[in-house]
């Protein structure tokens, strides 16, 4: 049947039913979080409850995303990536349907558990459709579909729960994967290992566990102080102790889970590096900036979406450009320079103040956009330029895996030091609040200090702006972390050209 399809018709549309299938997961990944309190009030959970929602679905995705590479060279990519998008779209339905918050927990760690495959096969599947010469535009292409989830999720999740109910986040899943199975069926190749490859049950457990303590370890650590709490130090102890032991077990074992013969590649192992960070800057920034907007400047929640969008537009913008260049300007000069607009953004955003409109987020985000839209595609290509093509399912999935997790380190890495930051600068600010400061005298020299309203009004403005000293001082360390992961584009090997 494929033979029916000029060779460029096919490759289009296999393109688009690919990313159509990884947009879903994507989407699913954010689209979910507005519509929590709507969820909470329908299920009668607690808050706590109610964020399980979340990390189920976030937990099962990370956990059997390595798997991923096993299965499609064990029984078929294309076997692997047609059952994943039936699971995820029958796991999506039953997610709407759920009647009670153990359910709808229940689907959601089966669609995580079905959507794990997604991202990595279609970067798998859009690399082996494409010559060499052309990684570089299938990968820009790839990279906005991966990025249109998280932009599309808020505003979407949004509307939906507002005009209809929070179970359309769910079936809205519906009619993309049908039209993703039945568009491939006829036209997508199998492609499977010549020599199939026993699955190392102990190294699966062992990585499964390992991803999986730590990523609750990060989803749970704010609402439970952190290290304050025994399960974190519980969750942490498994995380280090599993991930020890599946790297034991992967060096001393005749077939490992994992190849570790992939991390032997300078540019695989430094393109993920950069990937870590690039996960992080992707998603911690709106990780801080949509909060800052809500809490700080009163935006209701359609209004955040809408500012943040802006950024989106900038990836999607970048990353046609890049894949034009790539081939024809070296990837490491394309890094360096979107590196340049990221740190740019971040110096921008670091001079956001209580009295700022909605124009300072809009011009960083289109540059920060733009920047990480000009990174994606040379990391992307500079991870799989000499990384051999028997390693390609297992590289994808760890290059997803890694990714994610640098996004998941990142946003609990920031939300940490935002929030203690804040208590120190509101510390120091409180220092000078008294009766005999020059500067209370100066600034309010008719403030009261006998009246307790007036007290409770000079705290809460105290705490706006602590909160805001503690916004900027994350963004600069932002950019600064775009200094620090500067020398590692020098380390790279200049991908081959096509």
């Amino acid at each position: 049947m494929n033979q029916t399809y000029p060779p460029a018709l096919r490759r289009n549309l296999i393109t688009l039913f690919a990313l159509s299938g990884a947009f879903m997961t994507q989407l699913d990944a954010t689209i979910a979080n507005v519509a929590l309190p709507h969820m909470q009030a329908s299920t009668s959970a607690s808050r706590e409850q109610v964020t399980w929602v979340l990390t189920s679905y976030i937990v099962m995705a990370a956990t059997f995303t390595p798997l991923s590479g096993w299965l499609a060279g064990r029984i078929g990519r294309k076997r692997v990536f047609l059952g994943s998008i039936a699971g995820f779209t029958i796991a999506s339905v039953l997610c709407g349907a759920a009647v009670n918050l153990d359910q709808l927990i229940a689907f959601r760690l089966l669609q995580g558990i079905m959507g794990a495959s997604l991202l990595p096969m279609s970067q798998a599947i859009l690399l082996d459709i494409n010559p060499p010469e052309k990684h570089g535009s299938a990968m820009a292409i790839w990279g906005m579909g991966a990025i249109l989830g998280p932009i599309v999720g808020p505003l979407a999740g949004g509307w939906l729960t507002d005009n209809f109910s929070w179970r359309w986040i769910f079936f809205i899943n519906v009619p993309v994967g049908i039209a993703a199975f039945v568009g491939l069926v006829g036209i997508l190749d199998e492609t499977r290992d010549k020599v199939a490859k026993q699955l190392d049950l102990a190294g699966f457990a062992l990585l499964g566990l390992a991803v999986a303590s730590f990523q609750l370890m990060l989803d749970r650590g704010q609402l439970l102080d952190w290290f304050a709490s025994t399960e974190i130090w519980i969750e942490a102890t498994i995380a280090a102790g599993a991930l020890y032991l599946f790297v034991v077990h992967s060096l001393t074992t005749a077939r490992p889970f994992v190849d570790l013969s992939m991390f032997k590649d300078r540019n695989y192992v430094i393109g993920n590096l950069l990937g870590f960070f690039l996960g992080g800057l992707m998603y911690g920034v709106i990780a801080l900036t949509a909060p800052m907007l809500a809490e700080l400047m009163n935006y209701p929640i359609e209004l955040v979406g809408l500012v943040t969008a802006p950024r989106g537009i900038g990836t999607l913008i970048a990353m046609p450009i890049a894949g034009r260049l790539s081939g024809k300007v070296d990837a490491r000069i394309m890094l360096f320079i979107g590196l340049a607009f990221c740190g740019w953004s971040m110096a921008l955003l670091s001079g956001a103040s209580l009295e700022m409109d909605s124009e300072l987020v809009i011009v960083s985000g289109v540059i920060q956009g733009f920047g990480a839209g000009l990174m994606f595609v040379p990391i992307t290509i500079t991870v799989f330029a000499t990384l051999a093509p028997r390693l390609r399912n297992e590289g994808a999935a760890f290059n997803s895996l890694i990714r994610n997790l640098g996004a998941a380190v990142w946003i609990s890495a920031l939300q940490i030091l935002t929030i203690r930051n804040e208590a120190t600068v509101h510390s120091r600010l409180v220092e000078t609040v008294r009766p005999d400061s020059p500067a209370m005298a100066l600034r309010a020299p008719e403030f009261d200090f006998g009246v307790t309203e007036s007290i409770a009004m000079l705290d809460r403005e105290i705490s706006r702006q602590a909160l805001m000293v503690s916004y900027i001082d994350s963004f600069w360390l932002i950019f600064l972390a775009c200094l620090v992961v500067a020398p590692l584009v020098v380390m790279l090997k200049k991908p081959r050209q096509g």
